[in-house]
C-alpha cells in the first residue's frame, strides 16, 4: 500500500505542475512508454486468463459469465475447480477494466 500510495503523489504532483501549464516532451515521451508498456502487460495477461477461461469453458460446457453468476448464486458446489475458475474469471474482469482505462491516446 506504501507503493501506491508513493506512486499516487508523484503523479498528483505531475499534474499540479502540468495544470500550471507546466509542459516537457520528455515526460510526455515517458509516460507514452509506461502507458505502452503496462497495456502490453496487461495485453498479456489477458491473453493468458482468457486461453484459461476457454479451458474451463469447454470442460464444463457452460460460459464462463454463465459458470460465474451460478456458482455465486450457490448452484455448483464448491469443488475446487470452480473456485480457481471464479478466481481466474475475477482476475479476467479486472484485467478487461485496466485494458478499457489503457486504451487512452498517448499523451
Amino acid at each position: 500500500m506504501a507503493i501506491q500510495t508513493n506512486t499516487l503523489e508523484k503523479l498528483h504532483i505531475l499534474e499540479a505542475i502540468y495544470q500550471q501549464g507546466y509542459q516537457s516532451d520528455m515526460a510526455n515521451r515517458i509516460l507514452d512508454k509506461l502507458i505502452a508498456s503496462e497495456r502490453d502487460n496487461a495485453q498479456r495477461e489477458y491473453t493468458e486468463l482468457k486461453t484459461l477461461l476457454q479451458s474451463f469453458e469447454k470442460q464444463h460446457q457452460m460460459s464462463s459469465d454463465d459458470f460465474f453468476h451460478r456458482f455465486h448464486k450457490g448452484e455448483l458446489g464448491d469443488d475446487a475447480d470452480f473456485f480457481e475458475w471464479s478466481a481466474t474469471y475475477d482476475m479476467y474482469r479486472s484485467v478487461c477494466r485496466r485494458l478499457s482505462g489503457l486504451k487512452c491516446e498517448t499523451l
